[in-house]
C-alpha cells in the first residue's frame, strides 16, 4: 500500500464521502439538482417581481438610495449567476460568478474532495525532508455500515492530519478495513444460504465476550432457539443422583444444563463440609457409561451453603469446571459436535441428538434409572450470540496461544515508566486501566474456528503409520512456516525417512491479532521498505477507550516485539457516543445514527425504511420506530459534513461519553450560514478591484483594526496550544468564539461607518479593508482543519495578493496561522473590553423596552467617576454608538445631573449608562431594576466578606489571592455606592415630576 492520507474507497473526511458512487449516476444527480436549483431561483425571482408590480408604489428616498448603492440602473440579478457551473470529476471546482445568498451544504461540499485527491494533496512522500506525522485509522469492519462513532473517529483524525500538514509536516493518514472474522462469516453464510441453499455449521463458534449478549432469566422460561421447532425451557435447576462406588449410597448434584452430565469427569465438594468428609478420595459411578468419577475437594469452586454442596464437574463445557480440571488433572471429555449435536463420547443412546433434545432424553433416562430428584425455578444468566441469536455453548478446542508475559511487561513500562516513557495516553486516567490489564495478563488465544480471516501459519503432519488421522490428534506433529514450502522443509527435517503429508490448520487468527499488526503491515513490514523506515513508529493512535486492551495493547506488544519500537508515541482515546438521552445506541431502540443521514438529511419515512431493511423482529421494529418518531418527528435536516464534524469535535470535552443531540449539529449548520453571510458582506465591502497588501502596518490602523488583529493572535495561540494538548473541544471553542463573537458580532459591525461616502473615513476605510482581508484569510486557515469544505470554498473566493508566489493552490496545503508578535496589543484589548461592557449594558436596557421601540436609535449617556475613563470613552464614541445603535452619545462626569427620562444601568464601579426613553420615565420601574441589581451585588459582597472573615483565612490563603479578594470587595462596594446614588437621583426625578 503506497503511503497516502486517504484512498478511494476508504473511510473519508468525517463521513462526507463514506460511500463511493457510480460517476455516471453521480453526474446525473448533480445535473438534476442544478436544474432544480435554477427553477427554484427563477420562481423566487418571478414571485418577487410580481410582488413589486402589485405594490406599484412610488420610490421613496430610502429605496432610491438603496438602488443607487446597488448600482442604480445596473442589470437585474440573473439566477444562473448564483449557481456553480458543472465541474468535471477531479478538476478544481468551478465557482458561481456571484456568491449564493444562502449556504447549502450539498452545493458547497461537492467536487472539492475529488480535486484534493487528484491533485495528490493527501499524498505523503517517504523521501520528504519534512518531519513525518502518521496516523493509522482504526479499521472499521468490512461488512458493517458506518455509524456516528466512525464519524467521530474520522473527524478527529482528519482534524489532526490537516492541522499537521498545514504546520509543515509530511503527513500520512493510513486507512484500512478489519476483516471482522465472525461478522463477515455470518454475512457470507447468509449469502450462500440465500443464493445456493448451502450451509456452514461452524458459524459463531468464537467465544469472544464482545460477541455475546446476556439474557437474565428469573424463572422457568420458554425461549425460541434457532434450529428448534419447539421452544426450549431455561431457568430450571435439575437435581439428580450419582450412585457411589462400593454401595456407599448416592450423592445428589444439580445443574441447569443436565445434558452436560454426559461429559462429567468428577464431583467436587468443599474440604471442610462435614456431610461429605467420609467421601474424600471415593468415587461415583456414571449411570450411562460406568465411568468412575472421583470425589474431589475444591475450596475455590464449591460453596457448601449453595444447593447440596456437591458440584458436578464438566471440564470440557464450563469455564469454571475447566479451571477445576486443570487444578486436579481431570479428564476433558467433549460431548458436542461443532453443529451442536451429541457426539460419540455422549454414548450410543444419545449420539446424534441436538443438544436441547438430548436434555429431555437425559432427564427421561435418569427417571428410568430412579436417579431423577426433581426440578425447580432457578434465576440464571443465559449467553446469547449477538449475531445468530443462538444460545452460546462453552466448548474446548485445540488452540494456539501466545505467551504475553514478557511483551506485556515491555508494553506496561512503555506507558508507566516515568524515567523512560515511550507512550503517552490521553486522557491520562486511562493509564491506570492500561496498568490493570497488563499486570494481569494471561496467555492470548489467537485461534478462531472460522473460515474468514488470516489462516494460522501452522501445518499438521499426518504420518502414513499414524493410528489416528484427525488433525491435532498428536501434539508433536505440528510444524510452522511462512508458507507451505517452509512447513514441508521443517516436516522433512523432523520426520526424515517417514512417509507423510501435511494439512494446514483450518483455524484463522484472532481478528485482534491481525489488526494488532496494522501499524506494521500497512508500511510494508516484514520487509524493510522506504515507507517503514520513514513512517514507523507512527505519531498518534486515535480510537475509542473501549478497545484500549483488545487492540491498542496488542499493537504495542506486537510493535515492540516485531517492529523494534512502540508503534506510536501517543494514544488519544475519544469518548463513546450515546444518544441525546444518554442511552447506548442500539438498532432495537431506533437511536442508531448514520452519519450520512445527518450529512445529507433524511425524512422520518427514510429512517423507518432503514429499520425495515434490517433484521429486527416485529416487536423490536415497533419500539424502534416509536423511538425515531419521538427523537426525529420531522426526520433529520441536511447538515453537511462540516457541521457534523464541528459538532462531534466540540463534544470531545465530555471525556467518557458523548450525549449527542442532533439539534446541536443543526445549530452548527446554521452557524455555517452565518459564516457564509459574513464572507458575502466582507466581499461586498472589499469590492471587485480590491488588491490585498503584501504587508500591513498595524500601528497605523484604526483602533478597531488593531483590536481584531490582537484578539486574532490570542485565538491562534489558544487554538494551537489546545491542539497540541489534544484538547480539541477547547480548540474548536477558540476558533468559533473569534469568528462569532469578535469578528462577526463586533468588528464587522464597528467598521460599517467607514464605508459611508464621507471622505473623512478614506484612510480608515482602506485600513479596514486590509484588516478584514487579513482576518478572513487567517481565520479561514485557522478554521480549515475543523471545517474543510466551506473554508476551501470561501478561501478560493478571496482576492489574492498581486504577484504573490506564496499563495498555495488549496487552503489545505497553505500555512497554518501562527502568532504575529506585532499584532498583540493588550491596552487596545482592555479598552475594547470597556467598550463592550458599556454596549452590553445599553443593549440590556434596550431589551427591556416595549418590542416596537427596541430597534429605534436613541440618545445615551455615560456617567464616569474617573477622568481617565471619561477620556477613553470620548475617544471611542463612534464605536460605542455604532455597536449600541445610538443616535448620539454624551459623556457625563459624576458632578453632572442625571439625564431626565432615562433608564439606568451600572456597568462597573466607575461607570453608569443611561438610555433615553420615549415619553415619561417610570421612576418606580427603574428603581425596581436598580434594587434587583443591588441585591445581586450585595449577595456577592456578603459571601466574599464571610469567606474573608472565616477562621484561618489569612493563614491558608496566598497573599496574591487575598489581595485580589480585597480588590473585588472594594469594587463591589463602589458599585453599590453608584447604585445608591442612581437611586437617589431617581427619587429626586420622581419628586420633581410630582
Amino acid at each position: 500500500m503506497p503511503p497516502e492520507d486517504e484512498k478511494p474507497g476508504s473511510a473519508s473526511q468525517g463521513g462526507s464521502k463514506m460511500e463511493e458512487e457510480d460517476p455516471e449516476r453521480k453526474k446525473k444527480k448533480e445535473e438534476k439538482a442544478r436544474e432544480k436549483e435554477l427553477k427554484k431561483l427563477k420562481a423566487l425571482q418571478k414571485a418577487e417581481a410580481a410582488k413589486n408590480q402589485s405594490q406599484q408604489k412610488p420610490s421613496t428616498k430610502k429605496s432610491e438610495k438603496k438602488n443607487q448603492r446597488r448600482g442604480g440602473g445596473a442589470e437585474e440579478e440573473k439566477p444562473e449567476d448564483f449557481i456553480d457551473p458543472e465541474t468535471p470529476n477531479g478538476e478544481k471546482k468551478k465557482l458561481s460568478p456571484v456568491m449564493a445568498k444562502q449556504y447549502s451544504p450539498s452545493t458547497v461540499e461537492k467536487a472539492w474532495y475529488a480535486w484534493w485527491e487528484k491533485s495528490n494533496f493527501f499524498r505523503a512522500d517517504a523521501d520528504s525532508k519534512k518531519p513525518p506525522f502518521v496516523i493509522v485509522v482504526p479499521p472499521p469492519n468490512v461488512t458493517g455500515a458506518l455509524h456516528i462513532g466512525h464519524g467521530l473517529t474520522a473527524s478527529i483524525e482528519d482534524l489532526i492530519i490537516r492541522w499537521r500538514r498545514m504546520s509543515g509536516y509530511n503527513t500520512l493518514w493510513v486507512p484500512g478495513m478489519d476483516h471482522a472474522g465472525i461478522a463477515t462469516q455470518v454475512v457470507v453464510e447468509k449469502k450462500i444460504m440465500r443464493e445456493r441453499k448451502q450451509t456452514r455449521h461452524d458459524v459463531g463458534r468464537e467465544a469472544f465476550v464482545n460477541e455475546v449478549d446476556y439474557k437474565d432469566i428469573k424463572e422457568r422460561t420458554l425461549l425460541k432457539v434457532p434450529g428448534y421447532q419447539d421452544p426450549v425451557e431455561f431457568g430450571v435447576l435439575t437435581s439428580f443422583a450419582y450412585p457411589l462406588e462400593g454401595e456407599l449410597g448416592e450423592i445428589v448434584v444439580a445443574t441447569t444444563r443436565v445434558e452436560t452430565m454426559l461429559g462429567d469427569t468428577a464431583i467436587a465438594i468443599h474440604p471442610e463440609d462435614k456431610r461429605y468428609s467420609h467421601l474424600h478420595g471415593k468415587f461415583a459411578i456414571h449411570p450411562f457409561n460406568g465411568r468412575k468419577l472421583p470425589i474431589i475437594c475444591d475450596a475455590i469452586l464449591v460453596d457448601p451453603e449453595f444447593g447440596t454442596g456437591a458440584v458436578k464437574i464438566t471440564p470440557a463445557h464450563d469455564p469454571n469446571d475447566f479451571d477445576v480440571g486443570k487444578r486436579h488433572c481431570l479428564e476433558f471429555i467433549n460431548i458436542f459436535t461443532d453443529d451442536g449435536n451429541i457426539n460419540s463420547n455422549g454414548g450410543s443412546n444419545f449420539e446424534g441428538m441436538p443438544r436441547f433434545k438430548a436434555r429431555l432424553a437425559v432427564v427421561e433416562a435418569l427417571k428410568e434409572k430412579g436417579l431423577y430428584r426433581g426440578a425447580q425455578n432457578n434465576e440464571m444468566r443465559l449467553g446469547i450470540c449477538s449475531r445468530t441469536n443462538d444460545v452460546v455453548e462453552p466448548m474446548i478446542k485445540p488452540q494456539w496461544f501466545v505467551n504475553c508475559q514478557s511483551m506485556a511487561k515491555e508494553a506496561l513500562d512503555a506507558v508507566m515508566d516515568e524515567n523512560n516513557r515511550k507512550i503517552e495516553i490521553i486522557p491520562k486516567q486511562y493509564a491506570q486501566e492500561w496498568k490493570r490489564w497488563l499486570e494481569n495478563i494471561r496467555d492470548w488465544c489467537i485461534s478462531r474456528q472460522l473460515w474468514w480471516g488470516h489462516r494460522i501459519p501452522a501445518w499438521y503432519v499426518i504420518l502414513e503409520d499414524d493410528q489416528l488421522k484427525e488433525i491435532g490428534a498428536y501434539n508433536d506433529h505440528w510444524v510452522v512456516g511462512r508458507n507451505e514450502e517452509e512447513a514441508l522443509s521443517e516436516a522433512f527435517g523432523k520426520f526424515q525417512e517417514k512417509k507423510f503429508h501435511i494439512e494446514q490448520d483450518p483455524d484463522v487468527l484472532d481478528t485482534w491479532f491481525s489488526s494488532g499488526l496494522f501499524p506494521l503491515s500497512v508500511l510494508g513490514w516484514p520487509d524493510s521498505t522506504a515507507d517503514f523506515n520513514a513512517f514507523y513508529p507512527t505519531s498518534v493512535l486515535e480510537t475509542g477507550h473501549d478497545i484500549l486492551f483488545f487492540w491498542v495493547a496488542r499493537m504495542v506488544m506486537l510493535g515492540m516485539k516485531l517492529g523494534g519500537d512502540v508503534p506510536f508515541r501517543k494514544v488519544y482515546l475519544h469518548p463513546m457516543i450515546r444518544d441525546a438521552h444518554g442511552r447506548k445506541m442500539s438498532k432495537s431502540l431506533g437511536n442508531v445514527i448514520d452519519p450520512l443521514e445527518v450529512i445529507n438529511g433524511v425524512s422520518l419515512e427514510g429512517l423507518h425504511r432503514r429499520l425495515e431493511e434490517g433484521n429486527l423482529d416485529r416487536s423490536e421494529l415497533i419500539i424502534a420506530k416509536e423511538g425515531q418518531l419521538k427523537d426525529f418527528p420531522n426526520g433529520i435536516v441536511e447538515c453537511g459534513a462540516d457541521a457534523l464534524r464541528f459538532a462531534l469535535i466540540s463534544y470531545t470535552a465530555q471525556s467518557d461519553k458523548i450525549n449527542l443531540d442532533i439539534q446541536r449539529v443543526v445549530g452548527y449548520r446554521q452557524w455555517c450560514n452565518k459564516l457564509w453571510n459574513a464572507i458575502r458582506f466582507a466581499m461586498n465591502k472589499l469590492g471587485d478591484d480590491y488588491c490585498p497588501p503584501v504587508n500591513i502596518e498595524v500601528q497605523q490602523m484604526p483602533f478597531s483594526c488593531k483590536w481584531i488583529l490582537s484578539v486574532l493572535n490570542k485565538a491562534i495561540s489558544k487554538t494551537v496550544s489546545s491542539l497540541e494538548a489534544y484538547e480539541f473541544s477547547d480548540a474548536a471553542t477558540a476558533v468559533y468564539s473569534w469568528w462569532q463573537f469578535q469578528l462577526c458580532d463586533v468588528f464587522i459591525e464597528v467598521i460599517k461607518p467607514y464605508f459611508s461616502a464621507e471622505s473623512k473615513f478614506d484612510d480608515s476605510r482602506k485600513a479596514s479593508r486590509d484588516a478584514l482581508w487579513v482576518c478572513l484569510d487567517t481565520g479561514l486557515r485557522l478554521l480549515h482543519p475543523f471545517m474543510p469544505f466551506v473554508t476551501e470554498e470561501l478561501w478560493q473566493r478571496l482576492p489574492q495578493v498581486a504577484g504573490s508566489c506564496n499563495r498555495r493552490e488549496s487552503i489545505m496545503i497553505s500555512e497554518y496561522p501562527s502568532v504575529v508578535d506585532a499584532w498583540t496589543n493588550e491596552p487596545v484589548e482592555r479598552e475594547m473590553g470597556l467598550i463592550e461592557s458599556i454596549v452590553k449594558s445599553i443593549r440590556s436596557l434596550r431589551s427591556m423596552m416595549p418590542p416596537n421601540e427596541r430597534n429605534e436609535r436613541r440618545p445615551a449617556y455615560v456617567m464616569c467617576h474617573v477622568d481617565v475613563v471619561s477620556d477613553t470613552i470620548r475617544r471611542y464614541e463612534l464605536e460605542i454608538s455604532t455597536l449600541a445603535s445610538l443616535s448620539s452619545l454624551k459623556v457625563l462626569s459624576e458632578n453632572d445631573a442625571a439625564p431626565a427620562g432615562c433608564s439606568v444601568s451600572v456597568v462597573n464601579e466607575q461607570i453608569s449608562v443611561y438610555l433615553q426613553l420615549q415619553g415619561n420615565l417610570n421612576a418606580e420601574a427603574e428603581r425596581e431594576k436598580l434594587q434587583k441589581k443591588r441585591e445581586e451585588l450585595q449577595k456577592q459582597h456578603d459571601n466574599l466578606e464571610k469567606k474573608m472573615s472565616a477562621s484561618g483565612y489569612k493563614e491558608k490563603v496566598p497573599q496574591n489571592i487575598h489581595e485580589d479578594n480585597l480588590k473585588k470587595l472594594n469594587k463591589l462596594l463602589q458599585e453599590l455606592s453608584i447604585i445608591d446614588e442612581a437611586d437617589r437621583k431617581l427619587i429626586d426625578t420622581g419628586n420633581g415630576e410630582n
